[in-house]
């Protein structure tokens, strides 16, 4: 599983990614747009079901473990998050292997959260093994910085 899972990150940096470029990309880029759209709309059953049970999450040098971990931890905050900002996509790109595919996105993300204004670039990884249930993410890694510190 490891190695597997280090073979697609390591043909996501060799081969260039494609947008769309098939439908199961295509199907991938859904799934997590999905997932952020539940996000904002703070509907905590519909981002859980989009999440394998054994999902990773990494984040400002902190990881959860699973989706029970991200549940009962940081999800709460990432829907209160995501419903005070706006979020614009600047670049996706998606690829895929197998039963594995990736989404490679940044973005630009601005509004007031808990009081203090907002404007951050950012960047996010997601794995997905498509299962019969559909694509589900096994892999979140998010990274952002201020806008100013470009």
């Amino acid at each position: 599983m490891k190695s597997r899972i280090l073979l697609v990150l390591s043909l996501s940096v060799l081969v260039p990614p494609v947008i769309g470029a098939d439908e199961a990309s295509t199907e991938a880029i859904e799934t997590v747009r999905a997932f952020h759209q539940a996000l904002v709309a703070q509907d905590k059953e519909q981002v859980l079901t989009l999440l394998s049970p054994k999902v990773l999450i990494f984040e400002s040098g902190g990881a959860e473990l699973s989706r029970q971990d991200y549940a009962g931890h940081h999800l709460g905050a990432d829907m209160e998050f995501s419903g005070a900002t706006t979020r614009k996509v600047t670049d996706q790109q998606a690829g895929q292997e197998g039963d594995l595919a990736w989404v490679l996105t940044r973005s630009e993300t601005s509004g007031t959260f808990r009081d203090k204004d907002l404007d951050i670039r950012g960047v996010e990884t997601m794995l997905l093994r498509k299962t019969p249930d559909g694509w589900k993410i096994i892999h979140i890694h998010w990274s952002s910085r201020t806008r100013k510190s470009d």
